[in-house]
């Protein structure tokens, strides 16, 4: 694959520097006959820099990303000076407009890239994107939420082994970095080797748009931007850090209805309880407990749970980070955007004080 690295002209229009363009993308064909298209949206500074592409709704049910990248495009808090971002509120439109994960044909558009013009219509979709788009980027920020009955706490996800996307994905300003190379097919795994660095953003839940991961991901993609020169200031420091690449989930062990004791975000010690699992009546079945010292990742939103469902998702770094995190956030006030988020994704779900045994 050739790449083109002006960033002055894209899909047969010239957007000169310091413009504004809204375009369209003709990825794929429907039922009908009829095109496709996605808007992606081109800002270019006037000076020389970097081009980053913003992409949401790869999965098309993960819309936070949507309402995360249609507040930028309205507000504009920010103003580019130097490079050429490129934003796209939905890459699966097919997906988005039947609020689900997946294409038309059943096929899973974020484990088929780089694509193959040839291939299937998930294929396709994604070589048509890949190659005109993400090909021609130096850097990407792809936005996601958990799966369906799920929720996360915001997490980055890079692999943190490649220096150059350790230092994008450390600028982005989050709490949590999951190191990991991503999913065989998955758009930041192919963009990796492609050479564009790209991370992904995993917060909340499928079909809505939480005000508090809006502001977390515009914070973020705005402190990047600052680490590459695109526009003015300096990245904002989160109160902690904490990066790792062990992570688990804590599954039921019988069916049964679940009381929670924990949210998302929450530190956690080993033996901490995690749920209790009862029967419908209330009477205790067993209380799943953490293996070990960590922070809840994420976790389920629907209490009903069959055996070997999952539960919780937790992450587990070093325990010198992992206190040291703790006394940071003991001194964060209510108003701060981390303990925010941490109420606003609670509500999620219906927590309870465990009983004491």
């Amino acid at each position: 694959m050739t790449r083109n690295t002006d960033p002055g002209r894209w899909f047969g229009s010239e957007v000169a520097p310091g413009a504004r363009a809204a375009l369209s993308l003709v990825v794929t064909e429907n039922y009908a006959g009829e095109d496709v298209s996605i808007p992606i949206h081109v800002w270019r500074g006037m000076a020389d820099g970097p081009t980053v592409c913003i992409t949401a709704a790869v999965h098309g049910d993960e819309i936070n990303g949507t309402g995360a990248i249609r507040h930028i495009l309205s507000q504009r808090p920010f103003n580019v000076l130097a490079g050429t971002l490129v934003l796209v509120p939905v890459v699966n439109r097919p997906g988005f407009e039947r609020h689900t994960r997946y294409l038309p044909d059943r096929r899973d558009l974020n484990r088929s890239f780089p694509g193959y013009s040839k291939g299937s219509l998930a294929s396709r979709m994604a070589a048509s994107f890949f190659g005109k788009v993400i090909a021609r980027c130096d850097y990407c920020i792809d936005l996601h939420t958990a799966a369906v009955r799920r929720t996360n706490f915001p997490n980055v996800r890079a692999d943190m082994s490649d220096e150059r996307l350790a230092a994008f994905a450390r600028a982005f300003g989050t709490e949590l970095i999951v190191s990991g190379k991503g999913p065989r097919g998955s758009l930041r795994l192919a963009a990796c080797k492609a050479g564009c660095a790209t991370l992904i953003l995993e917060a909340g839940e499928v079909w809505r748009v939480e005000g508090g991961v809006v502001e977390y991901a515009v914070r973020g993609i705005g402190n990047c931007l600052r680490y590459l020169g695109m526009v003015e200031g300096e990245p904002i420091e989160p109160p902690y850090r904490v990066e790792t690449d062990a992570t688990k989930w804590v599954r039921a062990r019988n069916g049964g209805f679940l009381e929670f004791h924990v949210s998302p975000g929450e530190i956690v010690e080993e033996g901490d309880a995690i749920a209790t699992n009862t029967d419908l009546a209330g009477t205790e079945l067993n209380v799943l407990r953490s293996p070990r010292d960590g922070i809840v990742l994420g976790m389920t939103t629907i209490p009903s749970v069959a055996p070997g469902d999952p539960v919780c998702h937790l992450a587990f770094p070093k325990a010198s980070v992992l206190r040291k995190a703790e006394r940071a956030v003991d001194r964060l006030g209510e108003d701060t955007l981390h303990e925010r988020v941490r109420d606003d994704l609670a509500r999620g779900v219906w927590v309870i004080e465990p009983e004491e045994s």
